[in-house]
Protein backbone atom coordinates (compact mmCIF):
# COMPACT_ATOMS: atom_id res chain seq x y z
CA UNK A 1 0.00 0.00 0.00
CA UNK A 2 0.82 3.45 0.40
CA UNK A 3 2.52 6.29 2.70
CA UNK A 4 0.90 9.58 3.11
CA UNK A 5 3.29 11.80 5.04
CA UNK A 6 0.40 14.23 5.63
CA UNK A 7 -1.88 12.04 7.09
CA UNK A 8 0.50 9.12 8.84
CA UNK A 9 0.55 9.26 12.65
CA UNK A 10 3.96 8.27 13.45
CA UNK A 11 4.46 5.07 15.52
CA UNK A 12 7.13 3.67 17.39
CA UNK A 13 9.00 0.48 15.59
CA UNK A 14 10.94 -1.25 17.43
CA UNK A 15 13.62 -3.44 16.35
CA UNK A 16 13.74 -6.74 16.87
CA UNK A 17 16.96 -8.67 17.62
CA UNK A 18 15.87 -11.95 16.21
CA UNK A 19 12.60 -13.56 14.33
CA UNK A 20 10.33 -16.20 15.10
CA UNK A 21 11.17 -19.04 17.81
CA UNK A 22 14.66 -17.78 18.25
CA UNK A 23 12.72 -14.51 20.14
CA UNK A 24 9.04 -15.84 20.76
CA UNK A 25 7.05 -12.63 22.37
CA UNK A 26 5.60 -13.11 25.21
CA UNK A 27 1.33 -13.42 26.16
CA UNK A 28 1.21 -9.59 26.70
CA UNK A 29 2.99 -8.72 23.63
CA UNK A 30 1.43 -8.71 20.21
CA UNK A 31 4.12 -8.37 17.23
CA UNK A 32 2.24 -6.71 13.95
CA UNK A 33 4.31 -7.60 10.27
CA UNK A 34 3.38 -4.95 8.08
CA UNK A 35 4.00 -2.46 4.91
CA UNK A 36 5.31 0.97 5.53
CA UNK A 37 2.29 2.56 5.35
CA UNK A 38 0.47 1.17 8.65
CA UNK A 39 -1.04 4.08 10.69
CA UNK A 40 -3.62 3.92 12.77
CA UNK A 41 -4.27 7.22 15.66
CA UNK A 42 -2.17 6.57 18.74
CA UNK A 43 -5.46 6.90 21.04
CA UNK A 44 -7.13 4.28 19.03
CA UNK A 45 -3.65 1.57 19.37
CA UNK A 46 -3.46 2.86 23.25
CA UNK A 47 -7.17 1.82 23.41
CA UNK A 48 -6.65 -1.67 22.12
CA UNK A 49 -3.51 -2.29 24.30
CA UNK A 50 -5.82 -1.05 27.69
CA UNK A 51 -8.57 -3.26 26.20
CA UNK A 52 -7.28 -6.42 25.57
CA UNK A 53 -3.73 -5.75 28.24
CA UNK A 54 -1.12 -6.60 24.71
CA UNK A 55 1.56 -4.12 24.08
CA UNK A 56 1.52 -3.87 20.14
CA UNK A 57 5.37 -4.25 18.48
CA UNK A 58 4.89 -3.21 14.94
CA UNK A 59 7.68 -4.75 12.34
CA UNK A 60 7.79 -2.75 8.57
CA UNK A 61 8.61 -4.32 5.98
CA UNK A 62 8.22 -2.10 2.55
CA UNK A 63 5.30 -1.93 -0.08
CA UNK A 64 2.82 -5.31 -0.18
CA UNK A 65 4.77 -7.01 -2.92
CA UNK A 66 7.82 -7.12 0.09
CA UNK A 67 5.91 -7.39 2.69
CA UNK A 68 4.55 -10.59 1.03
CA UNK A 69 7.94 -11.95 0.26
CA UNK A 70 9.51 -11.21 3.82
CA UNK A 71 6.11 -13.70 4.86
CA UNK A 72 7.05 -16.03 2.24
CA UNK A 73 10.68 -16.56 3.33
CA UNK A 74 9.84 -16.53 6.88
CA UNK A 75 7.04 -18.80 6.39
CA UNK A 76 6.12 -20.96 9.71
CA UNK A 77 8.76 -19.20 11.74
CA UNK A 78 7.24 -15.55 11.54
CA UNK A 79 8.70 -12.22 12.40
CA UNK A 80 5.40 -12.07 14.45
CA UNK A 81 2.24 -13.15 15.26
CA UNK A 82 -0.36 -11.17 12.96
CA UNK A 83 0.40 -9.66 9.65
CA UNK A 84 -1.64 -6.90 7.80
CA UNK A 85 -1.13 -5.38 4.33
CA UNK A 86 -1.07 -8.19 1.74
CA UNK A 87 -3.15 -7.44 -0.86
CA UNK A 88 -5.36 -9.42 -3.74
CA UNK A 89 -2.88 -9.10 -6.09
CA UNK A 90 -0.14 -10.97 -3.90
CA UNK A 91 -2.52 -12.96 -1.61
CA UNK A 92 -2.57 -16.64 -3.04
CA UNK A 93 1.37 -16.52 -2.57
CA UNK A 94 1.24 -15.94 1.13
CA UNK A 95 -1.52 -18.38 1.27
CA UNK A 96 0.16 -21.33 -0.81
CA UNK A 97 3.20 -20.90 1.11
CA UNK A 98 1.40 -21.39 4.31
CA UNK A 99 1.98 -17.92 5.72
CA UNK A 100 -1.37 -17.95 8.09
CA UNK A 101 -2.71 -20.27 10.44
CA UNK A 102 -6.04 -19.87 9.25
CA UNK A 103 -8.17 -18.21 6.50
CA UNK A 104 -6.67 -14.48 6.27
CA UNK A 105 -9.28 -11.96 6.78
CA UNK A 106 -10.19 -8.46 4.68
CA UNK A 107 -10.19 -5.45 6.49
CA UNK A 108 -10.28 -2.66 3.93
CA UNK A 109 -10.23 -1.90 0.17
CA UNK A 110 -9.21 0.68 -2.66
CA UNK A 111 -9.52 0.91 -6.36
CA UNK A 112 -6.04 1.46 -7.95
CA UNK A 113 -6.68 3.95 -10.82
CA UNK A 114 -4.68 5.89 -13.29
CA UNK A 115 -5.17 9.94 -11.88
CA UNK A 116 -4.52 13.23 -13.24
CA UNK A 117 -3.69 17.02 -11.97
CA UNK A 118 -7.12 18.96 -12.89
CA UNK A 119 -4.98 21.91 -12.68
CA UNK A 120 -2.08 21.00 -14.51
CA UNK A 121 -4.54 20.42 -17.05
CA UNK A 122 -6.30 23.47 -17.31
CA UNK A 123 -3.47 25.70 -17.42
CA UNK A 124 -2.32 23.92 -20.22
CA UNK A 125 -5.23 23.67 -22.20
CA UNK A 126 -5.46 20.39 -22.70
CA UNK A 127 -7.89 17.66 -22.11
CA UNK A 128 -7.17 14.96 -20.15
CA UNK A 129 -6.92 11.25 -20.65
CA UNK A 130 -10.56 9.58 -20.66
CA UNK A 131 -9.36 5.67 -20.96
CA UNK A 132 -6.66 3.66 -21.27
CA UNK A 133 -6.26 3.67 -25.00
CA UNK A 134 -5.86 7.71 -24.43
CA UNK A 135 -2.72 7.27 -22.70
CA UNK A 136 -1.03 6.00 -25.98
CA UNK A 137 -1.51 8.92 -27.87
CA UNK A 138 1.13 11.55 -28.59
CA UNK A 139 -0.61 14.78 -26.67
CA UNK A 140 0.04 12.94 -23.69
CA UNK A 141 3.48 12.20 -24.31
CA UNK A 142 5.91 11.86 -21.28
CA UNK A 143 3.52 12.99 -18.94
CA UNK A 144 2.65 9.60 -17.47
CA UNK A 145 4.53 8.29 -14.14
CA UNK A 146 3.75 4.52 -12.80
CA UNK A 147 5.35 1.76 -10.28
CA UNK A 148 6.75 -1.22 -11.20
CA UNK A 149 4.80 -4.61 -11.24
CA UNK A 150 8.29 -6.25 -9.79
CA UNK A 151 8.28 -3.38 -6.66
CA UNK A 152 4.84 -2.17 -5.68
CA UNK A 153 1.50 -3.42 -4.87
CA UNK A 154 -0.18 -0.03 -6.96
CA UNK A 155 2.28 -0.71 -9.68
CA UNK A 156 1.37 -4.97 -9.52
CA UNK A 157 -2.71 -3.51 -9.62
CA UNK A 158 -1.97 -0.99 -12.64
CA UNK A 159 -0.46 -4.37 -14.60
CA UNK A 160 -3.35 -6.45 -14.08
CA UNK A 161 -5.33 -3.67 -14.54
CA UNK A 162 -3.65 -3.98 -18.84
CA UNK A 163 -3.77 -7.50 -18.80
CA UNK A 164 -7.87 -7.27 -18.11
CA UNK A 165 -8.29 -4.68 -20.56
CA UNK A 166 -6.45 -6.12 -23.17
CA UNK A 167 -8.39 -9.56 -22.57
CA UNK A 168 -11.48 -7.21 -23.16
CA UNK A 169 -10.10 -6.25 -26.47
CA UNK A 170 -8.67 -9.32 -27.41
CA UNK A 171 -10.50 -10.29 -30.66
CA UNK A 172 -8.72 -6.86 -32.42
CA UNK A 173 -5.75 -8.25 -31.75
CA UNK A 174 -4.21 -6.70 -29.05
CA UNK A 175 -2.24 -7.49 -26.29
CA UNK A 176 -1.22 -5.92 -22.31
CA UNK A 177 2.48 -6.47 -23.84
CA UNK A 178 1.78 -4.49 -26.60
CA UNK A 179 -0.26 -1.90 -24.94
CA UNK A 180 2.85 -1.84 -22.67
CA UNK A 181 5.38 -1.13 -25.27
CA UNK A 182 2.76 1.74 -26.43
CA UNK A 183 3.24 3.63 -23.21
CA UNK A 184 6.81 2.93 -22.60
CA UNK A 185 7.37 4.58 -26.78
CA UNK A 186 4.94 7.46 -25.67
CA UNK A 187 7.46 8.28 -22.16
CA UNK A 188 5.68 6.07 -19.76
CA UNK A 189 8.31 6.79 -16.35
CA UNK A 190 8.24 3.71 -14.02
CA UNK A 191 9.30 4.16 -10.38
CA UNK A 192 10.32 2.05 -7.79
CA UNK A 193 7.40 2.82 -4.93
CA UNK A 194 4.06 4.93 -4.78
CA UNK A 195 5.79 6.66 -2.47
CA UNK A 196 8.21 8.08 -5.44
CA UNK A 197 5.37 8.39 -8.23
CA UNK A 198 3.10 10.21 -6.60
CA UNK A 199 4.99 12.20 -3.48
CA UNK A 200 7.89 13.23 -5.84
CA UNK A 201 6.98 12.67 -9.23
CA UNK A 202 3.00 13.80 -10.11
CA UNK A 203 2.67 17.06 -9.93
CA UNK A 204 0.01 17.34 -7.66
CA UNK A 205 2.12 15.36 -5.02
CA UNK A 206 3.88 17.93 -3.06
CA UNK A 207 7.60 17.13 -4.59
CA UNK A 208 7.26 19.51 -7.45
CA UNK A 209 6.86 16.83 -10.07
CA UNK A 210 6.84 17.22 -13.75
CA UNK A 211 4.19 14.09 -14.39
CA UNK A 212 0.50 15.30 -14.30
CA UNK A 213 -0.67 11.83 -14.47
CA UNK A 214 0.26 8.76 -12.26
CA UNK A 215 -1.53 5.76 -11.46
CA UNK A 216 -2.73 5.91 -7.36
CA UNK A 217 -5.67 5.46 -6.30
CA UNK A 218 -9.70 6.23 -6.30
CA UNK A 219 -9.16 8.36 -2.92
CA UNK A 220 -7.13 10.73 -4.09
CA UNK A 221 -9.52 13.16 -5.49
CA UNK A 222 -10.26 13.58 -1.76
CA UNK A 223 -6.83 13.97 -0.72
CA UNK A 224 -6.38 17.07 -3.00
CA UNK A 225 -8.98 20.28 -2.29
CA UNK A 226 -8.64 23.63 -3.11
CA UNK A 227 -11.55 25.90 -2.73
CA UNK A 228 -14.11 23.35 -2.09
CA UNK A 229 -12.31 21.97 -5.27
CA UNK A 230 -10.51 18.76 -6.04
CA UNK A 231 -7.23 19.09 -8.06
CA UNK A 232 -7.09 15.30 -8.85
CA UNK A 233 -9.46 13.62 -11.29
CA UNK A 234 -9.59 9.83 -11.84
CA UNK A 235 -9.78 8.34 -15.76
CA UNK A 236 -12.75 6.46 -16.30
CA UNK A 237 -12.30 2.69 -16.65
CA UNK A 238 -9.16 2.46 -15.32
CA UNK A 239 -9.45 0.97 -11.84
CA UNK A 240 -7.99 -2.27 -10.30
CA UNK A 241 -9.70 -3.51 -7.52
CA UNK A 242 -7.70 -4.27 -4.56
CA UNK A 243 -8.63 -5.27 -1.39
CA UNK A 244 -5.84 -5.89 2.26
CA UNK A 245 -6.21 -8.70 4.67
CA UNK A 246 -5.05 -9.56 7.90
CA UNK A 247 -4.12 -12.92 9.20
CA UNK A 248 -2.76 -14.82 12.34
CA UNK A 249 0.62 -16.04 11.02
CA UNK A 250 1.49 -19.79 11.10
CA UNK A 251 3.94 -20.55 13.85
CA UNK A 252 3.00 -17.33 15.83
CA UNK A 253 4.11 -16.97 19.77
CA UNK A 254 0.69 -15.10 20.66
CA UNK A 255 -1.86 -16.53 18.12
CA UNK A 256 -4.29 -15.58 20.76
CA UNK A 257 -3.64 -12.03 20.60
CA UNK A 258 -3.07 -12.11 17.16
CA UNK A 259 -6.83 -12.96 16.83
CA UNK A 260 -8.00 -10.63 18.85
CA UNK A 261 -6.16 -8.24 16.97
CA UNK A 262 -7.84 -9.28 14.24
CA UNK A 263 -11.30 -8.84 15.37
CA UNK A 264 -10.29 -5.76 16.45
CA UNK A 265 -9.62 -4.69 12.96
CA UNK A 266 -13.03 -4.61 11.84
CA UNK A 267 -14.38 -3.03 14.86
CA UNK A 268 -16.52 0.26 14.36
CA UNK A 269 -13.90 2.71 15.90
CA UNK A 270 -10.97 0.94 13.86
CA UNK A 271 -13.01 0.85 10.64
CA UNK A 272 -14.20 4.76 10.67
CA UNK A 273 -10.72 5.28 11.55
CA UNK A 274 -9.42 3.48 8.05
CA UNK A 275 -9.84 6.55 5.05
CA UNK A 276 -8.21 9.44 7.61
CA UNK A 277 -5.45 7.18 8.81
CA UNK A 278 -4.87 4.95 5.56
CA UNK A 279 -6.57 6.04 3.22
CA UNK A 280 -8.41 3.22 2.26
CA UNK A 281 -12.42 2.25 1.98
CA UNK A 282 -13.62 0.08 5.39
CA UNK A 283 -14.57 -3.19 4.28
CA UNK A 284 -17.52 -3.29 6.33
CA UNK A 285 -20.54 -2.00 5.22
CA UNK A 286 -22.55 0.58 6.54
CA UNK A 287 -19.00 2.71 8.17
CA UNK A 288 -19.68 6.26 7.25
CA UNK A 289 -16.94 7.65 5.57
CA UNK A 290 -15.75 10.93 6.64
CA UNK A 291 -17.42 14.22 4.86
CA UNK A 292 -14.35 15.03 2.62
CA UNK A 293 -14.49 11.20 1.03
CA UNK A 294 -18.37 11.31 0.74
CA UNK A 295 -18.23 14.50 -1.69
CA UNK A 296 -14.62 14.57 -3.65
CA UNK A 297 -13.53 10.43 -3.56
CA UNK A 298 -14.80 8.52 -6.74
CA UNK A 299 -15.47 4.74 -6.49
CA UNK A 300 -15.64 4.20 -9.93
CA UNK A 301 -18.84 1.95 -11.01
CA UNK A 302 -17.14 -0.20 -13.25
CA UNK A 303 -14.07 -1.62 -11.77
CA UNK A 304 -11.31 -4.20 -13.63
CA UNK A 305 -10.51 -7.75 -12.44
CA UNK A 306 -8.73 -10.44 -12.97
CA UNK A 307 -9.78 -13.70 -11.21
CA UNK A 308 -7.27 -14.70 -8.51
CA UNK A 309 -6.43 -18.22 -9.12
CA UNK A 310 -5.17 -16.53 -12.93
CA UNK A 311 -3.36 -14.26 -11.06
CA UNK A 312 -1.44 -16.82 -8.95
CA UNK A 313 -1.15 -19.29 -12.06
CA UNK A 314 0.24 -16.65 -14.54
CA UNK A 315 2.18 -13.68 -11.66
CA UNK A 316 5.80 -15.21 -12.71
CA UNK A 317 5.30 -15.45 -15.78
CA UNK A 318 3.24 -11.51 -16.36
CA UNK A 319 6.48 -10.21 -14.30
CA UNK A 320 9.11 -11.87 -16.36
CA UNK A 321 7.59 -10.88 -19.28
CA UNK A 322 6.66 -7.16 -17.71
CA UNK A 323 10.52 -6.91 -17.08
CA UNK A 324 11.78 -8.11 -19.68
CA UNK A 325 9.65 -4.93 -21.02
CA UNK A 326 10.43 -2.33 -19.60
CA UNK A 327 13.79 -2.93 -19.08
Amino acid sequence: MRLRALFTLLLAIPLLAACGSSSPSADHTLVLVTHDSWALPKKLIAQFEQESGLTLEVVANGDAGQLTNKLVLTAGDPLGDVSFGVDNTFLGRATSAGVYDGSPTAVDHSEVCVDYDKAWFAAHHLAPPTSLADLTEPRYKDLMVTEGASTSSPGMAFLLATIAYADRVKGLDYSWQTYWKALLANGLQVDDSWDQAFDVDFTQGGGHGDRPIVVSYDSDPAYAIEHGRSLIGVVPDTCFGEIEYAGVLAGAANPKGAREFVHWLLSPAVQRALPGSMYVYPVVKGTPLPGSWAKFAVQPAHVLTVPSAEIDENRDEWLQQWTSITQ
